[in-house]
């Protein structure tokens, strides 16, 4: 999978965001408090899935012009 930079830093900031709960999650998880922990990791894999496979509205335009380059420009053939 090709990243450009402004997907490399959406999945950053997506990280930033998922960590503090995913240890969290750990610490409590191996403390006893299985609910809380095991709901904190529960909700950090589920962050990380959404930003992977959601499409949002911001996703649309991207998405529109990979398919309309690939209309107009096809690839060459080799012969």
């Amino acid at each position: 999978m090709s990243w450009g930079i402004l997907e490399m830093l959406g999945s950053v900031t997506i990280l930033m965001a998922v960590i503090p709960p995913a240890l969290a999650g750990a610490g409590l998880l191996l403390g006893g408090n299985l609910v809380v922990g095991a709901s904190l990791l529960a909700l950090s894999v589920g962050m990380l899935v959404a930003d992977q496979y959601v499409t949002t509205p911001g996703d649309l335009p991207g998405i529109a012009a990979r398919k309309l380059v690939g209309i107009i420009v096809q690839p060459p053939d080799d012969e």
